[in-house]
């Protein structure tokens, strides 16, 4: 997650708080099971430092998705930002998952598409691998916004020592609120770390049904964090992911 670096006392103030106050999960076997669909993204990128290149290794989360009915999934999202280093086509860019199995699943992905800047911080990628749904629960995208009224998840690899486990860990925060949202960016209290940029903002269905509403930009570390929804990439997306969203077709539970 790209920060706005805090001022001391708000380092402070988070210190203090202690794990007692945060309010967000490591996944469990007991967790929902669509959580799955959030992985780790291994990017291997350069940077200019004082006139020189050096390598970078940017450690980022993204989502599984799918449309409704569909029977294998190849599209991650995640944030440009976790892709803004990304010089070296030889480099493989990595998306990890855990099925249900518990081995970690890592396939090569590529990028397909993105916003191009902080401004529109979404990334859209192509796995080379397709993967089972009945392996991996992929999301459905929400075919609206958000409903600032209901509460939603956040989720990713945070990698803060704590609940986060240094990004060995999904963590998420189950029930924060939307703050302020309009059609290109959206703001929540919910709490999250360095590395859970690119993770899902999901909100459930009167049915249950988890709909990927957005993706994590950015945040303080302590009880705010905006994110980018949907609908600021709907018109990007791949033609089997196109032909659905904001359609009205029916929706279905994960992995069916």
């Amino acid at each position: 997650m790209r920060f706005q670096l805090p001022p001391l006392l708000l380092l402070l103030l988070a210190a203090a708080s202690g794990a007692s106050e945060d309010s967000r999960l490591r996944y469990s076997p007991a967790a929902p099971d669509w959580l799955r669909a959030i992985g780790q993204l291994t990017v291997p990128g350069i940077r200019q430092e004082n006139g020189y290149s050096r390598h970078h290794t940017e450690r980022c989360s993204a989502t599984l998705v799918a449309a409704p009915g569909a029977s294998h999934a190849s599209v991650i999202v995640s944030a440009w930002h976790c892709l803004e280093d990304y010089e070296d086509l030889s480099q493989r860019i990595i998306f990890t998952l855990l099925p249900a199995s518990g081995a970690p699943l890592a396939i090569e992905a590529v990028r397909y598409s993105d916003g191009g800047g902080m401004a529109a911080d979404w990334a859209l990628l192509r796995l080379r691998q397709r993967i089972p749904v009945s392996q991996v629960p992929a999301l459905q995208l929400h075919p609206r916004q958000a409903d600032p009224a209901l509460t939603v998840v956040m989720a990713g690899y945070s990698r803060d020592s704590g609940t986060g486990a240094n990004g060995e860990q999904l963590s998420y925060d189950p029930a924060c609120r939307i703050t302020a949202a309009d059609k290109h960016s959206g703001d929540s209290d919910c709490r999250a770390y360095k590395g859970a940029s690119g993770g899902a903002v999901v909100q459930l269905t009167a049915a249950g049904v988890p709909l990927l509403s957005g993706v994590i930009s950015e945040g303080n570390s302590v009880d705010y964090s905006r994110y980018v929804p949907v609908s600021a990439f709907r018109q990007a997306l791949p033609p089997e992911l196109a032909s659905t969203a904001g359609s009205g077709a029916p929706l279905q539970p994960p992995g069916r």
